[in-house]
């Protein structure tokens, strides 16, 4: 398995699909306690038109947590090296929540890289029933442990009508995320993004063709802020009805559907 180090030693697992040829990358970003796993579909899905590139940040799935402080800035640097490794000059950024927020802060600090922004369950600024959810799983999960924090998290993080789809498997959706997230890379994650400055401030100096998505049951992202963030970025907004804060799972189809219309228009 692939494996990239950071100047700092940081140990970084990347996947990537097509590097032998020479279309335009696509890079996805995971969220919170996810993994590489989560696009598997969207990157089988996009592969006949661009190299892919998956990978767990710093303290996510099977990379390091590394010794130093985690920040959006530290993300946006370990992103940045991961793809001068790679030899990849200019790539299309794709993010959902945490992963958004690298995207947005990497295309701030490295704007001459990036070719477009896509930018999903994220908000100008965050809510104060986000804000609290992330300071919720944090005191859950020093307390309960990664499986009590997956049930928690589950109720905020998809939407309604996935819930009851997959209510008879919801069992090993948790233990699936728990086998993949790790105790101390987790809460350090989660206390990281208490700190995290606001979309607004980092958004202002991007300039990068942007598409940011939300959801109509999205508990942690309101319609209003989705649609400031993507005003802020001079870029387009999305919203879908139905679903929940994780679009591309909840709704694969037309989130590749979706992507594969911004990354190849002419607009």
């Amino acid at each position: 398995m692939p494996y990239f180090r950071t100047k700092d030693d940081c140990s970084i697992y990347y996947e990537t699909e097509g590097f032998d040829l020479t279309q335009p990358v696509v890079v996805f970003l995971n969220g919170t306690m996810q993994t590489t796993v989560y696009w598997k579909t969207h990157a089988a899905a996009l592969k006949d038109r661009f190299r892919v590139l998956m990978y767990d940040a710093r303290a996510q799935g099977q990379s390091d947590l590394g010794e130093h402080e985690l920040s959006l800035e530290r993300h946006a640097a370990d992103l940045a090296a991961l793809l001068k490794h790679l030899e990849v000059e200019k790539a299309h950024l794709v993010g959902l929540s945490h992963g958004a927020k690298v995207a947005l802060a990497y295309a701030a600090n490295f704007p001459e890289c990036v070719s477009r922004l896509v930018l999903c369950g994220v908000g100008a600024k965050s809510t104060s029933r986000a804000r609290l959810c992330v300071r919720s799983w944090l005191e859950i999960l020093k307390s309960s442990g990664l499986e009590g924090v997956v049930w928690a998290s589950l109720p905020v993080v998809f939407g309604e009508s996935f819930l009851k789809q997959k209510e008879g498997t919801l069992d090993n959706i948790v233990k699936a995320i728990v086998r993949r997230n790790r105790t101390e890379a987790l809460i350090a994650q989660l206390e990281a993004m208490t700190a995290y400055p606001p979309l607004s401030k980092i958004a202002r100096n991007v300039r990068t063709p942007c598409l940011v998505i939300s959801a109509s049951d999205d508990l942690l992202v309101t319609e209003e802020r989705a649609r400031g963030l993507a005003l802020l970025c001079n870029g387009q907004h999305k919203h879908i009805n139905g679903i929940g804060h994780s679009i591309p799972s909840e709704a694969p189809e037309l989130f590749s559907k979706t992507l594969l219309e911004f990354l190849c228009s002419d607009a």
